[in-house]
């Protein structure tokens, strides 16, 4: 059984049950290519049946491992970039305290999470390395080459940093690697110093890694319950295989939905969570969504905000800008923590109204309203929920999207699993740094500067 829910209903006059039904015989047809691997770029599909085949022995490496960082670490930092930290990064904040690195110690038993190697700034690196002077520190670090710019940059850095902390013997048992089964600058480093190795499945791309050690390492590091991450995933994808009808199918429902708007001009999506704990989830969304379908001039933009602090912002244009925009509310249907309005003897803000009820319920009617007015204002809206935010249905959340998301690539007639486009501006950066074997690419820029 799974949780998650999908609700096209407000969208209705964009997206009618009539439309909605004429998709399901290529939803069928885009299924079995996804399923029986025909489809484009089949040879990166190992995700979709990730979640039923991780084994109890890798189960227990990722937990051993974790266990060793938690106890010899009060800071962790994961390095890498893109599909390799923002999958982990997102479910650590949305499980985890937000005050947790403000805690004293007598207080936390988790290590913080920090990251590197996900952009070039050359301020924060140096103020990262001044922090691990005073801490005891891990690194996880995840590259399936290990010559990618950003995270090979800082690894250099921090593995110079961690040696002459700690000594290079003792470094290697804080360094973590996660890399290519075979071959690459990283996994050559990892077999000759003896890191603690992890495999990048060759069939599963970055932005859909989520759920293998990419993952699961930096999250079971931080305390989370990776097994039931795993479980909902899984609960998911039997559900996903299983639903054939597409009325039944909330990955197949939602890419369904998206594809119509787009085709009526509605070329940018807006992912909206009414919770910060989201903000990262929803970044990762945008590089899973992005980097799939923007190909051939043709794609959704995937944009993301936060509600209701990004209505006091975005929110005229969202009301009344260009009508080229779509949103799909990301809800949270509760919370673990209860917090009532107080009353006020004064009421000087006048508030009392609201007295006596929870953060949460002013929230849930503040999303009602926005969605009511947006809707108004010729913004369709999509709604996914999840009824609380743990380790199970943030397991479905990401499974969900990923199949959502290779579904709608096919609808849209690209292939969701190549990203060509991203090496254009890497081909420009190393001429411009005159590397090696970039000669002719470093004359040709330098004329055009």
């Amino acid at each position: 059984m799974v949780h998650l829910k999908v609700d096209i209903s407000k969208a209705v006059e964009f997206v009618t049950g009539e439309e909605t039904a004429r998709f399901q015989a290529e939803i069928s047809r885009h299924r079995k290519s996804l399923y029986n691997k025909t489809g484009k770029g089949s040879s990166f599909l190992g995700w979709v049946s990730l979640p039923g085949s991780i084994s109890e022995s890798l189960f227990l490496q990722l937990e051993g491992d974790a266990a060793k960082i938690r106890h010899m670490s009060d800071v962790v930092v994961v390095c890498g970039i893109g599909g390799s930290y923002l999958g982990a990064r997102a479910v650590i904040d949305a499980l985890g305290n937000p005050f947790q690195p403000l805690l004293p110690k007598t207080h936390k038993s988790d290590p913080a999470i920090i990251y590197a190697g996900h952009h070039l700034d050359e301020n924060y690196t140096a103020r990262l390395l001044n922090l691990l002077d005073t801490v005891n520190y891990s690194v996880i670090v995840i590259s399936k080459s290990g010559t990618t710019t950003e995270p090979a940059v800082s690894f250099r850095l921090l593995k110079n940093h961690i040696e002459k902390k700690y000594g290079t013997a003792e470094a290697s048992k804080r360094i973590f690697a996660i890399t290519d089964a075979n071959k690459g600058a990283l996994k050559n480093l990892a077999t000759a110093q003896g890191y603690s190795t992890y495999v990048i499945p060759d069939d599963v791309g970055g932005r859909y890694s989520v759920l293998t050690p990419v993952g699961l390492l930096p999250v079971a590091a931080a305390g989370f319950n990776i097994r039931k991450i795993i479980e909902g995933a899984f609960a998911m994808e039997t559900h996903l295989r299983t639903s054939e009808n597409l009325s039944e199918n909330q990955a197949a429902t939602y890419a369904v939905a998206r594809n119509i708007l787009y085709r009526k001009g509605k070329t940018i999506e807006l992912l909206a969570g009414y919770n910060p704990s989201l903000n990262f989830l929803i970044e990762w969304w945008k590089q899973l969504f992005g980097e799939s379908e923007g190909k051939d001039n043709k794609g959704i933009f995937p944009a993301g905000i936060g509600l209701t602090t990004d209505l006091h912002s975005m929110g005229q244009y969202i009301q009344e800008g260009l009508r080229n925009i779509f949103e799909t509310v990301l809800a949270i249907e509760n919370t673990q923590a209860v917090v009532e309005i107080p009353v006020d003897p004064a009421d000087l803000d006048g508030l009392n109204f609201i007295s006596g009820k929870r953060i949460n319920e002013v929230n849930r009617m503040a999303k009602l309203g926005t969605m009511m007015a947006h809707i108004d204002g010729g913004v369709p809206n999509l709604e996914i929920s999840i009824p609380d935010l743990n380790e199970r249905n943030i397991g479905e959340l990401i499974y969900f999207f990923e199949m959502a998301c290779g579904l709608s690539g096919y609808l849209l007639g690209v292939n969701p699993f190549d990203q060509p486009g991203v090496e254009a501006y890497k081909k420009n950066m190393f001429a411009l740094l005159n590397k090696p074997g970039f000669e002719k690419e470093s004359a040709d820029i330098r004329k055009r500067l």
